[in-house]
């Protein structure tokens, strides 16, 4: 099977379900935020010195191209026989699960820290920013058509496991957070 299709080839793509829209939808935009942010995590899990925090970002990625399959999925009769996975409450459940657990060991916050330290910190940080900007797209999306309400709080929960494990990553790279100083 080749790669290209030449389908796009006039500014527009298909959607799961056959319908066509333009690339510069909200929808597209949505769901290619999200391959942006699974492209980088990608890129932060080969500077990621943990062995667990390398699993959880596997993890997430695996449920960003749910989140993907199922922004690229209008709700209608069509595509509700196609039986595509919906994202659930148990996505940012298991964020908030994965927050308290790499928490638990680290120094309680006392001042805002900027983003850096380890390279591997790093790359995390820009994969917190990316979430936000995610879920950005995603609120501006339900404006004017719906998606799942799970996606949003997902997004939210994932953007603040990422901060976490970009301090955990440095606590075990022995690397302290730089604190804010106004």
């Amino acid at each position: 099977m080749k790669i290209y299709t030449k389908t796009g080839d006039s500014g527009d793509t298909g959607l799961f379900g056959g319908d066509r829209v333009s690339k510069s939808s909200p929808r597209i935009e949505a769901y290619g935020t999200v391959d942006e942010l699974n492209s980088f995590i990608g890129l932060a899990i080969t500077e990621i010195k943990d062995p667990e925090v390398k699993m959880v970002l596997e993890k997430i990625q695996s449920q960003l191209f749910d989140v993907g399959a199922d922004l690229a999925t209008p709700e209608n009769e069509k595509t509700r026989k196609q039986n595509i996975q919906r994202i659930g409450s148990e996505y940012y459940l298991e964020a908030e699960i994965a927050i308290d657990h790499f928490e638990e060991g680290l120094e309680e916050l006392k001042n805002f820290i900027l983003p850096g330290g380890s390279k591997g910190a790093a790359h995390l940080h820009v994969c917190r920013t990316i979430c936000r900007r995610t879920e950005r797209v995603v609120v501006e999306l339900n404006k004017t058509m719906k998606t799942g309400e799970s996606i949003s709080i997902f997004l939210n929960r994932l953007s603040d496991l990422f901060f976490v494990l970009a301090r955990y990553e440095n606590f075990v790279s022995k690397v302290p957070d730089t604190k804010w100083k106004p």
